[in-house]
């Protein structure tokens, strides 16, 4: 299979807790420069544009912090992603925050009208709450919330003003079915996501069934059931992995997760999808990096192996 790819930075964290998620791309890419690798110059790279200066000021919305800028981002990564496919190319994103991922699912939606979309979310947190339930306001805790289009309102815990409400439907594409999400390595949930969770019967392979029942078999469940979807999509957060082996350079690390073999040979596994559409490399930080630029560069490690594994 002989993929065109397209890299599209990110360089938005509107989303996140702390800051820094915005210098991940460009960390990536001087990952790139000290080995003197020229793959960002056999690809075309597409930087959108961002919205960091919103924080700068204080933020009208506590409980969806910033959403007037994020719905500017999910607009512009939503029409980059059907741009690209539109040409004939690969969507490959290199993302700040994760909350940009809603607008990615709401793109290949657009792209692809009609079409059955499957998700492999990668991620220590499962990043389905919403305004209605978030403990913090981050809206990197709520994308595939906004992909299923759901509230959780029976489990409403902040009380919203309108505008809120308004911008937040805007944000909810219906993108996605419950059936069609599948969660790899989420091990840090709060009592909504649990609920969430359970209710719409949502598939965890959690660390420990990948390494008791074997990886290759769990990874074998994971392509037959796409196989029933026509597109693709797999979003990878560098939390996923364990901080201890690859330094915690990323807004939310959590102990216990994938090493960094695991995520390569699932992230290789799942780049041969015959009808993967597009893939997503998050939450890398390198102001939070407590080995110099190492998340970025186990991170371009990564993003070398799957651009030989797309051709």
């Amino acid at each position: 299979m002989n993929r065109q790819l397209q890299f599209i930075f990110n360089p938005s964290e509107l989303g996140a807790g702390t800051r820094g998620a915005s210098l991940g791309p460009e960390a990536i890419r001087s990952a790139a420069r000290a080995e003197k690798s020229t793959l960002f110059s056999e690809y075309p790279v597409y930087i959108l544009p961002n919205r960091n200066d919103l924080l700068d000021r204080p933020t009208n919305y506590p409980f969806a912090k910033r959403i007037d800028g994020v719905l500017q981002i999910f607009e512009g990564i939503k029409q980059q992603v059907k741009d690209a496919v539109d040409s004939g190319l690969f969507p490959f994103i290199i993302a700040g925050d994760h909350s940009s991922a809603g607008g990615t699912m709401a793109g290949l939606k657009a792209a692809y009208p009609g079409k059955r979309l499957g998700v492999l979310w990668i991620d220590a947190h499962a990043d389905i709450h919403s305004p209605y339930t978030t403990p913090s306001g981050n809206i990197h805790g709520m994308p595939i919330a906004t992909a299923l289009g759901i509230d959780q309102s029976d489990l409403q815990k902040n009380n919203l003003d309108l505008t809120t409400m308004q911008y937040w439907n805007q944000l909810k594409s219906h993108a996605l079915k419950p059936s069609d999400l599948i969660y790899i390595g989420v091990r840090d949930v709060e009592e909504e996501e649990i609920h969430a969770m359970k209710q719409l019967n949502l598939r965890n392979y959690t660390i420990k069934e990948l390494r008791e029942r074997g990886l290759s078999l769990c990874i074998d469940e994971i392509k037959e059931k796409f196989q029933s979807c026509d597109i693709v999509y797999v979003s990878f957060d560098v939390d996923s992995m364990d901080p201890s082996e690859t330094s915690y350079g990323t807004g939310t690390p959590v102990p216990n997760g994938l090493s960094f073999e695991e995520a390569k040979s699932i992230l290789q596994h799942m780049a041969t999808l015959p009808n993967l559409a597009c893939m997503e490399m998050v939450e890398i930080n390198p102001c939070l990096d407590n080995e110099k630029n190492k998340m970025a560069e186990k991170s371009f490690e990564l993003i070398k192996a799957l651009v030989k594994s797309l051709k």
